[in-house]
């Protein structure tokens, strides 16, 4: 019998319950419901396996985030606020607790490949994080959960050098300042030019400081770049920097707002690009990773090009793991057990 190789999808129906008011407000429920919707249906069905979040203990969200910051998020919720600092920020009653089982996701997601899974491991998780501070939420995120992912990676198995790559259409800023001054870590983020895109950070200029400096790499593109001009940095500096760093591990942090139909960038990325980027980062963890990345959800804010960017990347990274360039739905035999979406 043909083994099906498999992708963990990491989830939890709790994920929808943080409530953004509805409205016009991008970050929703039906973000998730959207992505669930195209595997489940599509060909990459045969190949999903399911996993649910957990809590994180209070250190691991410790490691990034200050005491101060975790009670006046918990207080804010609790007290019944419907955001924080800024209307970007939504809250409802169960925003604290979802925002926590988000960030273990990516814990669950370094277990899993610490344990010995060998395929694509997604995190389909809600609250973003990537712009989270260590003292203030902002730009829909409230914890960091790819730097929570790196410091728990670090922390209980020992990997020091990791890589955090970020293809989301805005700079990573709360990314950045966790590894500023870390020489153990590599940034590098593929973003819009901050002159034209929130958050305003991410200059080429910022390159990690003191001893650390060269191991932040940021990559602003203008407006309207498309196809063409991702693929000329991944193969160019993006694939440099990683022979000179030669991470242990990867943390994708995996956004999908530069697709061209995503009006939260100015951005021109088809979603073929998208398998395009699954592939190179799942041979790139088999050079220099030995198979060990994972991807964390972050932006992507229209329902249908979001669903169909991330089939396609990790079905590029499905095809990196079976050598079947090209082929972007390798093995189609049924594995067993239907698999239920949310």
């Amino acid at each position: 019998m043909t083994t099906v190789p498999q992708i963990a999808l990491i989830r939890d129906p709790r994920f929808l319950e943080h409530d953004t008011g509805g409205g016009d407000h991008p970050e929703t429920p039906e973000r998730l419901l959207a992505i669930e919707q195209q595997l489940c249906n599509g060909p990459l069905a045969p190949h999903l396996v399911f996993h649910s979040s957990r809590m994180p203990q209070r250190e691991d969200l410790l490691s990034f985030h200050s005491e101060a910051w975790l009670f006046r998020f918990e207080e804010a919720v609790l007290a019944g606020r419907t955001y924080i600092d800024h209307p970007d920020n939504q809250v409802g009653y169960e925003t604290y607790q979802v925002a926590q089982l988000s960030a273990g996701s990516g814990m669950v997601a370094v277990d899993l490949v610490e344990g010995g899974f060998s395929g694509p491991v997604f995190s389909c998780t809600r609250p973003p994080g990537h712009h989270a501070e260590p003292g203030m939420p902002l730009g829909f995120c409230f914890l960091n959960n790819c730097v929570l992912a790196v410091r728990y990676w670090q922390k209980e198995y020992g990997r020091r050098r990791i890589c955090v790559l970020d293809f989301d259409a805005h700079h990573g800023n709360g990314i950045q300042t966790a590894f500023d001054k870390d020489v153990d870590t590599l940034y590098i983020s593929i973003h819009e030019h901050p002159s034209f895109s929130y958050p305003g950070t991410g200059y080429q200029e910022e390159q990690g400081t003191g001893p650390a400096r060269g191991t932040v790499l940021n990559i602003p593109l203008a407006p309207g770049a498309g196809d063409a001009r991702v693929i000329e940095v991944l193969d160019g500096p993006v694939q440099d920097a990683l022979e000179r760093f030669q991470p242990q591990c990867l943390v994708v942090a995996a956004g999908f707002d530069a697709h061209r139909l995503d009006d939260m960038s100015g951005l021109a990325w088809s979603t073929d690009l998208y398998r395009i980027i699954g592939f190179r980062l799942g041979d790139w963890a088999a050079r220099f990773c030995r198979g060990r990345m994972i991807s964390i959800l972050e932006g992507g804010y229209h329902p249908d090009s979001l669903a169909a960017s991330v089939e396609a990347y990790l079905a590029g990274q499905l095809s990196a793991v079976t050598g079947s360039e090209g082929n972007s739905h390798p093995g189609r035999e049924k594995s067993g057990e239907k698999q239920r979406c949310l």
